[in-house]
C-alpha cells in the first residue's frame, strides 16, 4: 500500500463553490494544513474536468512546488491520467481497484468508499490505500439515498476493516465539521473528508489551519 495522510481530506466540488474558484481553493485549503485533496465533479463532462483538474495541479505547484498535497480525481480513471494526478477515490459503482491499479500504476493512490460490511470485506481483495467510511452524517453536498450510518455505524465499520487490513488508513465523510469532528476521531477514524466546512468558510485557510489543529488534537488525544 502506498502511505495515505487522511487527517485533513479536502474535497474540491463545483456544487459547493464556482468551479473557477477552486484552483485557488485548493492551494488554500493546502497551505492551510490540508493532508490530501479530490476534486468532484459528478455535473461536468471528461474534457471539462481534465482541463479542471490540470489548473488545480497547476495552481499547487506554483504555490508549493512538489510539496502540496495529492490530489485525486473522484471516479473518473482517465481523468487522474491524462491530468497526471496523483490517484483516484472510487466509489462502488465505478471502475474495479484492480482495473484502476492496472492503468495507474502502483505508485497512484487509490481509495475506496465503504458504506456497510459487504463492502468493508471487499476490501481485503482490494488494492487499495485507503477507505473513507460514510456519510456518517447526514450532507447536502450530494444526493444520497442511503441513510447515514452515524457514529456506532463508523466504529463497527472500522473495526471490521481494521480485523482484515490492520494497516490500512480508514477516514470518515459526510456532515463533518468543528463541531463533531472530535467524536468522529474517537470513534476511530485515521481523519476526516469534507467540502463546506473549508470551500464555504470566510477565510478557507483559516478554517483548514484549525480543522487540522483541531484533528491532530483529537488524534493525539484518543485513548
Amino acid at each position: 500500500m502506498n502511505p495515505v495522510d487522511h487527517r485533513l481530506y479536502v474535497l474540491l466540488d463545483p456544487v459547493a463553490v464556482e468551479r473557477n474558484r477552486l484552483p485557488g481553493l485548493a492551494v488554500q485549503s493546502a497551505v492551510g494544513g490540508a493532508t490530501l485533496l479530490q476534486y468532484r465533479d459528478k455535473q461536468a463532462d471528461g474534457g471539462l474536468m481534465a482541463d479542471t483538474a490540470c489548473l488545480i495541479l497547476a495552481a499547487l505547484r506554483e504555490a508549493m512546488g512538489d510539496k502540496h498535497p495529492p490530489l485525486l480525481i473522484n471516479d473518473r480513471v482517465d481523468v487522474a491520467k491524462v491530468s497526471g494526478a496523483q490517484g483516484v477515490h472510487l466509489g462502488q459503482s465505478d471502475l474495479s481497484p484492480h482495473d484502476a491499479r492496472a492503468i495507474l500504476g502502483p505508485e497512484a493512490i487509490l481509495g475506496r468508499t465503504i458504506k456497510h460490511q459487504g463492502h468493508a470485506r471487499a476490501l481485503q481483495d482490494e488494492p487499495v490505500d485507503y477507505a473513507t467510511l460514510g456519510g456518517v452524517f447526514g450532507t447536502v453536498h450530494k444526493d444520497n439515498p442511503d441513510a447515514p450510518i452515524g457514529l456506532n455505524g463508523l466504529f463497527e465499520l472500522r473495526r471490521l476493516i481494521k480485523s482484515l487490513k490492520p494497516d490500512l488508513v480508514v477516514g470518515a465523510i459526510a456532515g463533518i465539521d468543528a463541531t463533531n469532528l472530535a467524536d468522529v476521531i474517537a470513534h476511530g477514524a485515521d481523519g476526516i473528508a469534507l467540502i463546506g466546512a473549508v470551500l464555504k468558510a470566510d477565510d478557507p485557510q483559516s478554517a483548514a489551519r484549525q480543522l487540522r489543529q483541531a484533528v491532530d488534537l483529537a488524534l493525539k488525544t484518543r485513548c
